[in-house]
């Protein structure tokens, strides 16, 4: 029996991947059987492109990914994109750019299930033609009743299968059911949380085809696990009760159950569901708040995976280390600071040219369009130990890289006052002398400088500070001073002193 044409799915999205791969992406058909026995591991990661990829859903490719490389395996990149309201070209992008950001690379993909409708019509069909589906006519009036006498006799709102024998056909507004078992159990070993069972009186005949012609989230993804031969499935636990009428399903189909292995939820620092209250939750926002990609994985994968007391992990040992086994059974919390101190740390692995690769962005969000990038190279190793963003690290960056500092209002205030204009006088004079080559020779003239002053060094070292950096707070001083050359120290202290003479400078 024919099923009407379905209406015309969301068209006109990337097609990225690894560029080696020459498979298409639109599955009409399974893929071939393989030889080997025991199958190859194959893993994947479904996104809906209905917003952007957030810290659960990048947790779960993280745990999917990890899976299939620890195991030699795949993994496949698809795109759950039949709710033609909802989901957006911007949104695929979005997605592709943050999983291509946390180097999430897929071997298979990405698949749209919207290019997919005919498959899903023929297993439909298929499922029509084995008595394993039928057709219902019921109006929403009438579900709506049964739901809310159930709901009044206490009971559970589902279906009550008035059509499932009346051997019906397509109709305008009618629906596919799937024909559940009335008795027995639906089970499966779960491999995070163990054996867990459902009695299938308490699943209905679920709809598995709409009356605008297009497949519900059920049939669609056991077909898609099916024909992309999907061997473990690994998601949050927040799908449990989907698995049981998935497995149903996979049986209708004459298909092998994946095995399934369902995460804890990720909570907030105050141990509530996850949301914008604490913090970015969109992964994307995370690289344009400065953050390195190790910085991120490590932090996800340490929501509910843990080996042994180990906090920081190489991408190498993540692959070579993660296993379901150590995936904990209750609830997981992101912890922002966490995060941030992952960061740091990853910033001061990073190498100064991969770090002064990454920082034009954030740069050019402080003004800074063009710069001189061998002074960035020089200055680099001292910035990383106080950067714990790539923001930071701009931050830090901006007085080596401009023409003219900016000041601080109240540095400017407490240090270039017409009593400093003697030490940044003589320190002119000693740099015209002795360079800035020589941080020895530099640093045991500031000491007799401020002797002869009658200052501690620090007298000396905050007056020149300010006046090369424009901050209270700089890398050492000598280490500033040989990052910008004899020439630009000169100027700016000859600058800064005008300012001490002149308050309106």
């Amino acid at each position: 029996m024919k099923l009407r044409p379905a209406c015309q799915p969301v068209r006109g999205v990337l097609n990225l991947g690894r560029q080696k791969l020459s498979k298409p992406s639109n599955l009409g058909s399974p893929m071939p059987q393989q030889d080997d026995q025991t199958p190859r591991v194959r893993t994947r990661f479904p996104p809906s492109p209905t917003g952007a990829l957030h810290l659960g859903g990048a947790r779960t490719a993280l745990f999917n990914w990890l899976f299939a490389r620890h195991h030699g395996g795949d993994f496949v990149f698809r795109l759950e994109d039949t709710d033609r309201q909802r989901s957006r070209d911007e949104h695929v992008e979005s997605i592709v750019r943050a999983m291509h950001w946390l180097g999430l690379d897929w071997d298979e993909g990405p698949f749209y299930q919207s290019r997919r409708f005919d498959r899903y019509r023929e297993a439909i069909e298929q499922m029509l033609a084995q008595d394993r589906a039928y057709w219902c006519h019921c109006p929403p009036e009438r579900l709506q009743q049964v739901r809310e006498a159930a709901l009044a006799s206490g009971g559970k709102p589902m279906y009550d299968g008035a059509c499932r024998e009346k051997g019906l056909g397509p109709a305008d507004g009618a629906v596919v059911r799937f024909k559940g078992p009335r008795q027995g159990h639906t089970g499966w070993r779960d491999l995070v949380k163990g054996a867990i069972s459902f009695d299938n009186a308490e699943l209905d005949d679920l709809v598995i085809f709409r009356s605008d012609g297009s497949p519900t989230y059920h049939l669609a993804v056991v077909v898609d696990d099916v024909d992309m031969k999907i061997t473990h499935v690994i998601r949050g636990d927040d799908h449990i009760s989907n698995t049981p009428r998935q497995i149903l399903l996979y049986q209708a189909l004459d298909s092998a159950t994946p095995q399934f292995g369902h995460v804890p939820m990720i909570l907030g620092h105050d141990k509530t569901k996850l949301s914008k209250r604490h913090g970015a939750t969109a992964v994307i926002a995370y690289q344009d708040m400065g953050y390195l990609p190790e910085a991120m994985l490590n932090a996800l994968a340490r929501l509910g995976w843990s080996h042994g007391d180990q906090e920081i992990f190489s991408r190498d040992e993540l692959i070579a280390l993660f296993n379901l086994e150590s995936v904990g059974k209750g609830a997981a919390v992101f912890d922002p600071d966490k995060l941030l101190h992952l960061n740091a740390h990853w910033i001061q692995q990073s190498t100064p040219e991969r770090l002064a690769a990454a920082l034009p962005p954030f740069l050019a969000q402080r003004g800074i369009m063009a710069h001189d990038q061998a002074t960035l190279l020089a200055a680099m190793p001292h910035l990383t130990p106080r950067a714990k963003t790539l923001l930071e690290l701009a931050d830090w960056a901006e007085p080596f890289l401009v023409e003219a500092v900016a000041f601080d209002p109240q540095a400017r205030a407490k240090f270039l006052v017409p009593a400093n204009a003697v030490v940044l006088q003589r320190v002119s004079e000693m740099v015209e002398g002795l360079g800035v080559a020589d941080g020895a020779a530099l640093e045991a003239g500031f000491k007799d400088l401020a002797a002869q002053l009658g200052l501690k060094l620090g007298g000396v070292a905050q007056p020149v500070r300010v006046a090369l950096t424009g901050r209270a707070a700089s890398p050492g001083i000598f280490e500033v001073m040989a990052i910008l050359g004899g020439q630009r120290t000169l100027a700016r202290l000859g600058r800064a002193l005008e300012m001490t003479t002149s308050p309106g400078a």
